[in-house]
């Protein structure tokens, strides 16, 4: 008795989002050709890979269905259900990528960019294929973050936004539609708004980086993973998120710049673990330590929620 054939999607560019990426399609029973051309860089990623099928209670051996390769005009791209672009977030860079697949990629199959900020309207704009292209934004950690968005852009069918989340669906991820392509797409807009007045507190002297996060941590953030903020606002009255909205939002930040708090801590290279220091130093055991926690609280969150399915 033979294997049921595997469905395929090609995955270019194998940092730690494409590694995830790769893993949430291999732990689905896809398989995987992924482009990294930095082969240096192969054992560690399909290290990665191996660990995040774990994380999500998958056989590791999974991995086994993982091919590398070194370019992009190495995949059978003619057996590939979706190809996800997942190289650095550079628009120029992303644009170039999205020339070279209008060409290797036949007609129909969805080309997605895991871009978090750029418009695929921007990126995939230029190109004779850009109907069967849209966004599909992930979160960092990918495999453990359930959410992903799946964005339509200005050209796009929307016969590809619907398959595209029919494969994230069949894959258990949680869809969110977003009907326009505007910078930010959805869910940072929202998270950038709360970002600009974190920093805001802190440009004010109001709290501190510790004090901040404790404040979302363990009080309205808590919340979330049982209830998104619409639903909790109306299970406490939307009265009441009126009359603290006319309290609140007159004196709320609202300047287009970012924090100058932000700014010169990355003007002094103090860019978190990346660097060993941000608002607080990160040396290499402190950073192990805290996204191993950070990891282990994401997994139970996600129980929680795979409970409620």
């Amino acid at each position: 008795m033979t294997d049921t054939p595997r469905r395929h999607a090609v995955i270019l560019g194998m940092g730690l989002m494409g590694c995830d990426i790769a893993a949430i399609f291999l732990a689905g029973g896809w398989r995987v050709t992924a482009v990294e051309t930095a082969q240096a860089r192969w054992p560690e990623a399909t290290a990665r890979v191996r660990s995040s099928i774990g994380q999500l209670d998958g056989n590791p051996d999974s991995a086994a269905h993982l091919t590398l390769v070194a370019s992009m005009e190495e995949p059978d791209y003619a057996s590939a259900e979706i190809v996800v672009e997942a190289v650095p977030e550079r628009l120029a860079l992303k644009q170039e990528v999205f020339g070279r697949l209008d060409t290797l990629v036949p007609p129909g199959i969805p080309v997605v960019s895991n871009a978090s900020g750029y418009r695929i309207t921007d990126i995939a704009g230029h190109i004779a294929t850009r109907a069967r292209c849209a966004n599909l934004h992930f979160f960092l950690p990918a495999h453990l973050v359930p959410g992903v968005e799946v964005v339509r852009g200005e050209h796009t069918d929307p016969a590809i936004c619907d398959a595209v989340a029919a494969i994230m669906a069949g894959l258990g991820r949680k869809v969110i539609r977003v009907a326009k392509d505007v910078p930010g797409f959805l869910a940072n807009r929202i998270q950038h708004a709360l970002m600009r007045e974190a920093f805001a507190v802190i440009d004010q002297g109001l709290a501190t980086a510790e004090d901040v996060d404790n404040a979302v941590r363990y009080c309205f953030g808590f919340r979330y993973v049982a209830a998104g903020p619409i639903t909790q606002k109306e299970l406490a009255g939307l009265e009441t998120q009126l009359e603290a909205g006319r309290t609140i939002y007159p004196s709320l930040c609202n300047s287009p710049d970012p924090s100058p708090t932000l700014a010169r801590l990355v003007a002094e290279n103090r860019l978190g673990p990346k660097t060993g220091r941000g608002f607080r130093d990160w040396p290499a055991d402190v950073t192990a330590k805290e996204r191993a926690r950070y990891e282990k609280a994401l997994l139970a969150a996600v129980r929680i929620l795979r409970e409620e399915d």
